[in-house]
């Protein structure tokens, strides 16, 4: 059984997924997926109460790379590479091409296939998606509430300061 937080953002309703042993999703939810336990008292689960704590601390601008325990899911050999190459080599306030991505992993995989990999990273913001931009603008981004992708990637890169604050 896996216990379920959330966190109130500037970019909307967090929730967090913990097994325990790992922070399964991070997704923009408020309700518990089907067979979580919405923990009442995250403290109850000491993961869940630490990434809470750390999305907190990236959110009021203390805390530049997260330290948690993740898991991946079922992912293909060079969809891991990929999203390890994310996590380890693109720092805070800093962005990567998908190309460039690609590169970075060691895998053969196209430009194309970082984005749908990116669109599936189970733990975004902790693995960091929204610093994975197309070469001629923002590129796309499937987190944030619904019909606002866009809009939370780059309220996302303006907090890290990889993007100048937009005038409006």
């Amino acid at each position: 059984m896996s216990a379920f937080g959330t966190l109130e953002t500037p970019v909307g309703v967090i929730g967090v997924e913990s097994d325990g042993a790992a922070i399964t999703r991070v997704t923009w939810r408020s309700t518990a997926p089907e067979g979580s336990v919405i923990a009442a008292d995250p403290g109850a689960d000491p993961l869940l109460a630490e990434a809470l704590a750390q999305l907190r601390a990236y959110f009021d601008g203390a805390l530049q790379r997260f330290d948690v325990s993740v898991d991946l899911g079922v992912q293909t050999t060079a969809a891991r590479a990929v999203l390890l190459a994310l996590q380890e080599t693109v720092a805070h306030g800093e962005t990567v091409t998908y190309g460039g991505l690609a590169a970075r992993s060691g895998t053969a995989v196209p430009a194309r296939g970082i984005g749908s990999i990116m669109g599936a990273n189970p733990v975004p913001l902790i693995v960091p998606c929204h610093r994975v931009v197309a070469g001629d603008g923002l590129g796309g981004y499937s987190g944030g509430d619904t019909g606002r992708g866009l809009e939370t990637k780059r309220w996302l890169l303006e907090h890290e300061g990889a993007l100048p604050t937009s005038l409006f």
